[in-house]
């Protein structure tokens, strides 16, 4: 059963996914291309992370920076022998329930364009594609989404 909760990106497994995906980025895109947080801006006060797991294996990471207007997906990974298990749709809702929680109603992301597979999912979940946001600047690798939140049920 997979189990997503808040964690800490300096405790060791997250910590290990964190490098995982941050190495994976540096061996794909050029260092002014990469847009990852480190570990200790990943445990500011205006960020709630979050890991993946079934039993003790941790399985992906992805947080929530708050931002001014909206919320940004940040250092969202699953480990490859997790990928299509559900393990990112579970992770997806968690951080739009904690988006809605806080009271953000748009959710923003960067991504890239030879990350297909992440791209196929947060389309699949809803996000669209639109142009740079934030300090971010078209660079021909980067794909900006955006998803609006639905108000939560009031019953």
């Amino acid at each position: 059963m997979i189990v997503v909760e808040p964690g800490n990106p300096l405790d060791p497994p997250a910590s290990a996914l964190l490098d995982a995906s941050q190495g994976l980025m540096r061996r794909l895109f050029n260092p002014e291309e990469n847009h990852f947080l480190s570990h200790e801006a990943l445990a500011k006060p205006d960020i709630r992370f979050f890991t993946a797991r079934d039993g003790a294996e941790t399985l992906g990471t992805a947080a929530l920076k708050l931002c001014d207007g909206y919320g940004e997906v940040k250092s969202f990974f699953v480990t490859e022998a997790a990928r299509g298990k559900g393990v990112g749709a579970a992770l997806l809702r968690q951080i739009e329930d904690t988006a809605r929680d806080e009271g953000v109603t748009i959710l923003r992301l960067e991504t890239a364009d030879k990350l297909d597979a992440a791209c196929r999912l947060y389309e699949r979940n809803g996000f669209t594609r639109r142009g740079p946001f934030g300090a971010y600047q078209a660079n021909g690798t980067s794909v900006f989404m955006e998803k609006t939140l639905a108000a939560p049920d009031p019953t």
